[in-house]
């Protein structure tokens, strides 16, 4: 538990004090965010914010989880099992990096051209795409000495479902699915000041404890004996804890600076990245199905989108006044605040309920 606070509080440090620094360089470079012109009105008050700033806490994390290990070298050997970096780590940083790096390219090239456009959408799902495929190999392919792999080739809610094997290329397809599932909600959700900063923070942090709860009940730790010998078949539970405790310390130190009015925003480079991160989050600690509720949010989310488009294209009437969901609301009067806090509970009770499943199958199982 030592390693995964020290990770979450140096990545808090890190990303509130060094964010201040980022708003100097990032307007020093002019790289302020293009208002779209058919957005909200209200929106255009926040022209020439600085954005970009998912760089600042994608680096605290990457530091935080170097510190998180060592501190797990000041603990005897015969206590950890996991005080060496290993695949799994390279897996999930991969994918909050690289897909950090797609949303950069995307940022970069919006800030250059001065307009909203930014890459393409054909552009954004090829680079989503490429890294998805690339950590989905890596994931399925390289299993540790003991023979588990980062993902798995059961489909899983809350443990894999053994009923339910498709075997590593449509794990792979399955895998890459997840990320860029995961990486397009986060970003949809984005666009108010905090919402998708705040609401990434809980799905962070329910997946340190989701991880850890793992990690003290793993059936890779031969000390174990819990009821029944009751475990989890997760490949490095406690890298997971660790990562997703550092993102979520370092999502935290960014809000101070992103919350309403925000003085930086994350651009895509946050979104994409975070959502990597979570899409992997879910694969690793083997609760794909369950990101749907612990992600209830992200869902609803993207859900509107897809419903707004259908709608128009079928009968050309909207069903919503302007999506994603959020700046629906905006046009109906409710102000931004409002929407962020309201949203930002709605987050919690899918998180209350994915946490509640967890461990209720937890007792039922060792019951």
């Amino acid at each position: 538990m030592r390693a995964v606070i020290v990770a979450a509080a140096v990545a808090f440090l890190v990303s509130l004090f060094c964010t201040p620094i980022g708003i100097k360089i990032f307007r020093a470079l002019k790289a302020g965010q293009p208002i779209r012109a058919v957005g909200p009105a209200t929106h255009q008050g926040k022209k020439g914010t600085p954005t970009m700033g998912g760089v600042v806490f994608i680096i605290a994390t990457v530091i935080a989880y170097v510190a998180g290990h060592v501190a797990l070298t000041t603990l005897p050997e015969a206590q950890i099992a996991q005080v060496r970096p290993t695949v799994t780590a390279l897996v999930l940083l991969g994918l909050f990096v690289f897909c950090g790096a797609v949303g950069f390219l995307d940022d970069y090239l919006k800030v250059r051209k001065r307009n909203s456009l930014g890459l393409s959408a054909r552009g954004k799902l090829i680079g989503q795409l490429l890294v998805g495929t690339v950590f989905g190999v890596i994931a399925l392919y390289f299993p540790s000495t003991n023979g588990e792999t980062v993902g798995s080739t059961y489909i899983s809610f809350i443990r894999d479902i053994h009923a339910l094997d498709v075997g590593k290329v449509v794990s792979v397809i399955i895998f890459v699915l997840v990320v860029m599932g995961a990486s397009n909600g986060v970003n949809l959700t984005d666009g108010l000041d905090g919402l998708a900063t705040g609401a990434s923070v809980m799905v962070l942090g329910s997946y340190a404890l989701i991880a850890f709860w793992q990690y003290r009940h793993w059936c890779g730790d031969r000390a174990y004996s819990g009821a029944g010998n009751y475990c989890y078949a997760v490949r490095d539970p406690l890298e997971i804890a660790l990562i997703a405790g550092a993102a979520a310390g370092a999502c935290v130190g960014f809000l101070w600076w992103n919350t309403s009015p925000a003085r930086i925003f994350m651009g895509d480079t946050g979104a994409l990245g975070l959502g990597g991160l979570i899409g992997g989050l879910a694969m690793a600690s083997r609760t794909m199905l369950l990101l749907l509720i612990l992600g209830g949010l992200f869902v609803i989310i993207t859900m509107s989108v897809v419903i707004q488009i259908i709608s128009f294209k079928t009968t050309g009437k909207r069903v919503f006044r302007m999506s994603p969901l959020q700046h629906h609301f905006e046009l109906a009067g409710w102000s931004e605040v409002n929407i962020v806090v309201r949203f930002w509970i709605i987050a919690g009770i899918g998180v209350a309920i994915a946490l509640g499943l967890f461990y209720s199958e937890f007792l039922t199982a060792t019951s």
